[in-house]
């Protein structure tokens, strides 16, 4: 059984209840999420060995975070446990042509506050093929950065497959923080997972003639995208999620993966949405893509696979994918009737 370690920030996610907006509700959901530990929890789910790391703190709150974890058999054992804060996102379920809103309340977190001394990553790494953190992570501050950078090193030097979803977030850093961040890190990424706008925001590469607030997108342009950055980093694979938003509700959603060494673009199958939850949507779409490369899955049915699982998702409440291999697989060979299991 293959061995993946993640890595990231583990948040406390509060909701108000179905469609609420947050100055009329009076509860909130509590629940965790976070996109590496939701990467782990879709590869624990698919019987792999998934490892999260992190840092909490030892309070019962960061007791609850570990556990939301271990519930679903993420391997737990080498979170860091320190510090005094969980890290908070506000989650407003948008609908029809509202969108949904997220709020962060996650500056001086235990793990944004962390130190290069927190992790030994020998230990860490110890019997893993696979590591997988995203462009979140770095952009948390303080430290963030030169950590991943050392996750990195230990990663390859141990000759462990990386990859990285883009993943940039405005309201933790700027473009140019990103790009300047990020250009050093990919130079270790064997796998690149982006979507439609992170290539841009972050490398300034775009794909031409697409409009994705249209619903319109284009399969040659993001072909470029993507062998422009396989070419400026060296990446074996880039994969691109392609979301169309007609609402908040309804989506149409696929993805392309690029295998460099076989020159081969692969599109997958277009999957027309209604949506329950996004959040958690391409962070699935990555525990897809791992658990499809190191099952030796060939690049068009990786993609199908991985698209598959991420439009699941979006039918689960929370950020976790509560899905197994044998449904993605149904969904994938052609079955989306939804109809009863009896």
């Amino acid at each position: 059984m293959a061995k993946i370690v993640t890595f990231g920030e583990l948040m406390l996610r509060l909701q108000p209840y179905n469609y609420e907006r947050f100055v009329q509700c009076d509860h909130v959901e509590f629940t965790f999420g976070g996109g590496e530990a939701n990467v782990a929890v879709s590869l624990a789910n698919y019987g792999m060995d998934a490892s999260f790391v992190t840092k909490l703190p030892s309070h019962a709150i960061g007791q609850a975070a570990v556990n939301s974890l271990r519930r679903y058999g993420v391997d737990t054992t080498k979170i860091v446990r320190g510090g005094d804060r969980v890290g908070i996102y506000f989650n407003e379920k948008g609908a029809s042509q509202r969108g949904s809103v997220c709020i962060y309340d996650r500056a001086n977190s235990a793990i944004a506050l962390s130190r290069p001394e927190d992790f030994n990553w020998d230990e860490i790494f110890e019997g893993a093929q696979w590591f997988h953190f995203t462009g979140i992570t770095p952009a948390l501050g303080g430290n963030m950065v030169e950590i991943c950078k050392q996750a990195c090193k230990a990663a390859k030097a141990r000759g462990i497959k990386i990859s990285c979803d883009l993943n940039y977030r405005g309201k933790l850093w700027t473009r140019a923080e990103a790009r300047e961040a990020m250009t050093e890190l990919c130079q270790y990424v064997d796998v690149c997972i982006s979507n439609e706008e992170d290539a841009k925001d972050v490398f300034g590469i775009e794909a031409e003639a697409t409009d994705i607030y249209a619903g319109e997108l284009n399969h040659e342009g993001y072909k470029s995208v993507a062998k422009q950055l396989a070419d400026k980093f060296g990446f074996e694979m880039v994969a691109i999620t392609l979301r169309e938003s007609h609402s908040a509700f309804d989506n149409g959603w696929s993805a392309m993966l690029y295998n460099v060494a076989k020159n081969e673009y692969c599109f997958s199958k277009k999957y027309n949405l209604h949506i329950i939850d996004r959040v958690g949507g391409g962070d699935s779409f990555g525990g897809g893509l791992i658990y499809s490369v190191l099952s030796g899955k060939d690049t068009q049915a990786a993609v199908e696979f991985a698209v598959a699982a991420s439009a699941l998702k979006h039918s689960v409440e929370g950020d976790y994918n509560m899905v197994t291999v044998a449904e993605v697989e149904k969904l994938a060979g052609g079955d989306g009737s939804g109809r009863i299991q009896r």
